[in-house]
């Protein structure tokens, strides 16, 4: 399905009505200012569709209706991006994002966020945009809201502590997963091909391998051999947590059938925990935002052996009896983690 085009909210006055008097200067800055300053952050920062395009990437597209479906993903978030860019305030964004077909929203708000902490970052004065984002109708999409932030935490190379200080102390690892699927999607040379480390330091590392584990869905164009091969190729101990961003990525995006899914699940062999938290992490997300589409159903049913509901709650099972947070190397977030790969694995049932 194509992206939602933007659609134009800016109300012009008809170029026939002639003015009563000389307009005041607030009412010139009202008029012509904002809509100067969106044109400028858009010519400044904007992407354009292309970027999305596995031609300008250079990913080895499955071809035919899985590849077409990435690249929407991909267009989707773009939308949601330049949208933000041009309309920062929650109060005229959200509804704008809202327009956006269901299935494919969660991806514009991702958008959305990344482009708001890029102006958090570049105009920190008054209040946190990416903030007022969320208390102003985004918060049903916060997993994703998180995620996108650190789209532009990866683009301004951002020191991530400092970031994600900045965050919801448990949902704020999330940027950092996403600070790891903007490496391996924009340079999987680098991040995938010669599987260089961020050194972010402390559990960082882990979190940005389970957003590049995220990448590795589209970088390979949801072509299952070819994940599982890639994800062999990194060293052991950096696998599980690849194996967790596959999963979190082939249910949240989906893009194969029923089949494809379970030779995934099969190849995971000693990794189907790490697999299943993210099939767990996926279907709260979507659950959260009122967006579940039948692929997310049929990743539940065949990874974890139970419906999406039910699977989705487990998350919140789990953290419930995490406990606070104690160290940088051990934060809640992984103790979540953990806990839900032990419920999942403890009761999930075949398909």
């Amino acid at each position: 399905m194509p992206a939602t085009p933007l659609r134009d909210d800016v109300k012009e006055s008809s170029p026939d009505t002639p003015p009563s008097g000389p307009a005041p200067l607030g009412d010139i800055r009202t008029s012509w200012l904002p809509r100067l300053t969106a044109a400028a952050r858009r010519g400044a920062f904007g992407l354009a569709d292309s970027e999305a395009s596995f031609a300008r990437r250079g990913f080895r597209g499955a071809g035919g209706a899985t590849q077409a479906h990435l690249e929407n993903i991909g267009r989707t978030f773009i939308l949601g991006y330049n949208t933000a860019l041009e309309t920062p305030r929650a109060d005229g964004l959200v509804p704008r994002l809202q327009d956006i077909d269901l299935g494919m929203r969660g991806f514009a708000f991702e958008g959305a966020a990344m482009a708001l902490a890029l102006l958090d970052t570049l105009t920190p004065w008054g209040a946190s945009r990416v903030s007022a984002f969320l208390e102003g109708g985004a918060q049903a999409h916060v997993y994703m809201v998180n995620v996108g932030a650190g789209w532009a935490w990866a683009r301004l190379r951002r020191n991530v502590r400092r970031a994600r200080a900045a965050m919801d102390p448990l949902l704020g690892w999330l940027g950092v997963d996403g600070y790891g699927f903007h490496q391996g999607y924009f340079h999987p040379q680098q991040y995938i091909e010669r599987r260089a480390r961020p050194g972010l330091g402390g559990y960082a590392d882990r979190a940005f391998d389970q957003g590049l584990g995220r990448s590795l869905w589209f970088v390979e164009g949801a072509h299952v051999e070819r994940v599982v091969s890639r994800i062999w190729s990194f060293p052991t101990s950096r696998r599980a947590d690849l194996w967790a961003g596959v999963g979190l990525a082939c249910t949240y995006a989906g893009g194969v059938e029923r089949e494809a899914l379970g030779v995934l699940r099969d190849a995971a062999d000693d990794h189907l925990p790490a697999l299943r938290q993210g099939v767990v992490f996926a279907a709260r997300a979507r659950e959260r935002a009122g967006n579940p589409v039948p692929h997310v159903a049929w990743a539940c049913e065949v990874l974890c052996g139970r419906g999406l509901s039910e699977t989705a709650s487990i998350a919140e099972t789990a953290l419930a009896s995490c406990g606070p947070e104690d160290s940088e190397d051990a934060p809640r977030f992984e103790r979540w983690r953990q806990d839900i790969q032990r419920a999942v694995t403890s009761t999930a049932r075949s398909a």
